[in-house]
């Protein structure tokens, strides 16, 4: 079992104490908030959660939980500390990281003190490079030693509801972390491992960005809902059933697919769809502005795709994929072919290695299917992917097809490579590589 602080006796730090000290580890919690402090040492709840009081008595009453006002004390008594203190938005917004650095302050005093290797574990919300960029900094400075060396250091949010945080504790839908040092991984790895979920080990950055992506990402499907439902209330409809008759869709409209970035969407039904039940709602007197927020999102991703190629320099453009998707010669507002067009305005000369496309314009009847922006598609149209690469300065991957992806994969480091789909999850940005989302 470890011996563990808790560093904040708010919402976040009061229920990871418990919940630590129930899972049999010796857990001090700590705060400048005598308060606080004493209802904790009586076993009683600073806060208001569902099975709190009565998981805080047992677990003081068994001598695995105190409370403390002293960090020094704290740090001395444990071998790894939770930083569980707010982040308030500041005046502009930004993450507000003056309780975060003062715990951090406070922390690597005691443990310069101390004179043994400790692990200090943020939990507390920080935009992605707090960790790098501040924490270890304030760390480092106050402790007189190296992180990863001196000290251990890691960054674990934490998902926990109110109003079901115990549960969501015991019964995780994600566990992601990150630490600089194999200690403090090994840390986490073992406070987690007996949980019934995968557990992620990422760098710290990382961690904090996933943390940001899902509170946000919760804020926009509560605000999609929000949308839809008042569009459907001006037709007469029930918004409920109508979104809850959307979320019965595991195959399509719940996927994962859909959550993966990259270039942006198009063919014959997104785009136009989008902009219909944007205009109903104009219609219909209903402000709809995330729709609209994703239409200009949209165009503003192929607006990326393009400062990218041009920022290359070169002239001669090798396109691969056309269509709207692969699989498909379907041309009708595709992404890509906004983008050759955009290129060719420019003066770049494109060429296009596309194998549906190419079949389709073997058949007079299906040719040309939706292409009415780039000019001359047939005379663009590379007869195999290797005579893209050879006939081309920079590289534009588009779509994914299996034959195209080991040359292309080779051509890596030979010129400009813009990838828009991803040839490898293990290729990231890096001098003549670049990805647009990675």
């Amino acid at each position: 079992m470890a011996r563990i602080s808790v560093f904040g006796i708010g919402y976040v730090g009061v229920v990871s104490a418990a919940c630590l000290a129930r899972d049999g580890h010796e857990v001090v919690a700590v705060d400048l908030d005598r308060e606080k402090v004493r209802a904790i040492n009586e076993g009683r709840s600073p806060i208001v959660e569902k099975g709190l009081d009565e998981l805080l008595a047992g677990v003081v009453s068994e001598g695995r939980l105190r409370a403390t006002t002293d960090a020094a004390e704290a740090i001395a008594a444990t071998d790894a500390s939770f930083v569980c203190v707010g982040t308030p938005s500041a005046p502009d917004g930004s993450v507000g990281l003056v309780f975060v650095k003062g715990v951090c302050e406070s922390i690597g005093k005691a443990v310069a003190a101390k004179g043994s290797y400790h692990s200090v574990i943020i939990r507390s919300t920080i935009v992605p490079g707090t960790m790098v960029n501040t924490c270890i900094p304030v760390l480092e400075a106050a402790s007189g030693l190296k992180a990863g060396e001196g000290f251990g250091v890691g960054y674990f949010p934490e998902f926990l509801r109110e109003s079901t945080a115990i549960e969501d504790y015991y019964d995780p839908g994600l566990i992601v972390y990150g630490a600089l040092d194999d200690r403090t991984a090994e840390v986490l790895r073992s406070l987690n491992d007996h949980l019934p979920c995968e557990s992620h080990l990422v760098d710290l950055s990382t961690a904090e960005m996933v943390k940001y992506t899902s509170n946000s990402w919760r804020a926009v499907k509560i605000t999609f809902a929000n949308e839809i439902g008042n569009i459907a209330k001006a037709c007469g409809l029930d918004g409920q059933l109508v979104m809850r008759m959307l979320c019965s869709d595991h195959k399509v409209a719940m996927s994962p697919a859909f959550l993966r970035p990259g270039f942006a969407f198009g063919g014959s039904c997104l785009p136009k769809d989008v902009r219909a039940l944007r205009a109903l709602a104009a219609d219909k007197d209903t402000p709809a502005p995330l729709l609209g927020a994703v239409l200009e999102a949209n165009e503003m991703q192929i607006s990326r795709a393009e400062q990218m190629i041009e920022a290359s320099g070169m002239k001669s453009v090798g396109l691969v994929g056309i269509s709207f998707k692969p699989g498909t010669d379907d041309l009708r507002e595709s992404p890509l072919a906004d983008l050759a067009a955009r290129l060719i305005d420019n003066g770049k000369d494109v060429r296009v290695y596309d194998p549906y496309v190419s079949v389709a314009f073997q058949n007079p009847a299906a040719a040309n299917r939706g292409n009415d922006v780039v000019p001359d598609l047939d005379m663009r149209m590379a007869d195999s992917i290797d005579d893209l690469i050879a006939s081309t300065e920079i590289l534009i991957v588009g779509n994914s097809y299996e034959e195209a992806r080991e040359p292309l994969l080779s051509a890596v480091g030979t010129r400009p490579i813009v990838d828009l789909t991803r040839l490898d999850r293990t290729v990231r940005s890096n001098g003549s590589y670049q990805g647009i989302c990675w």
